[in-house]
């Protein structure tokens, strides 16, 4: 991983779990289940901002390489790694 997104990630992953401690308290002080319903769709919002950009990045440098290196095994690894994440990620 790039080492600007890396940083980047990281950065978000703090807010993350941040706002993961906040859900807890809310929880914790018998919040209102809407409010907390909210928060949780925030959370699931910025983790997906997160993994779109580790995906950006290994497209960019994980699977260009395989198109780059004309190694067809590594090629094919590669895209067949990208799809079932990709097929994960709807369900």
């Amino acid at each position: 991983m790039r080492k600007d997104i890396k940083t980047s990630c990281q950065k978000r992953l703090s807010r993350i779990e941040g706002q993961v401690r906040g859900l807890s308290r809310m929880v914790d002080e018998d919040r209102y289940c809407i409010d907390i319903v909210t928060q949780i769709s925030a959370v699931r919002a910025a983790l997906r901002r997160v993994e779109e950009e580790v995906l950006r990045d290994h497209v960019a440098h994980c699977v260009e390489h395989a198109i780059t290196s004309g190694n067809k095994a590594e090629q094919r690894e590669k895209i067949a790694e990208l799809m079932a994440v990709i097929g994960r990620a709807d369900r």
